[in-house]
């Protein structure tokens, strides 16, 4: 007798990630337009409230900007598979990227991470 197993990949792996679906895929659009609601301030709240690197990573999300953050033992590192939109890139290089190491780690913190199902 012949057992037919399968053992998916871990979650949250690049090989997990080969093998997505259209429900994965549909999924983590789900998953950011939360974050995008979440990041969102009621029109008529404090918007002094709102940090510089919140700014910064709800503009690129709304820019169309992909890059996701991964958080491990508290190191943030950000992961890009599937390429932005023009706009989005050019103001990640422009207003991101030109932070110190620091500032960018803050706003990479408020990405959706790759954790977000």
């Amino acid at each position: 007798m012949t057992s037919n197993s399968t053992v998916l990949p871990e979650s949250g792996t690049d090989d997990a990630r080969s093998a997505d679906t259209a429900q994965a895929e549909s999924d983590r659009k789900k998953a950011l337009d939360a974050a995008l609601r979440n990041t969102s301030l009621p029109a008529d709240a404090d918007s002094g409230s709102e940090t510089q690197s919140l700014r910064l990573a709800k503009e690129y999300l709304r820019l169309g900007g992909n890059r996701r953050s991964k958080i491990d033992d508290n190191i943030t590192t950000v992961r890009h598979w599937k390429e932005d939109p023009p706009e989005a890139e050019r103001f990640w290089q422009e207003r991101v990227e030109t932070l110190s190491k620091d500032e960018r780690k803050q706003v990479e913190d408020f990405l959706p991470t790759i954790n977000t199902p």
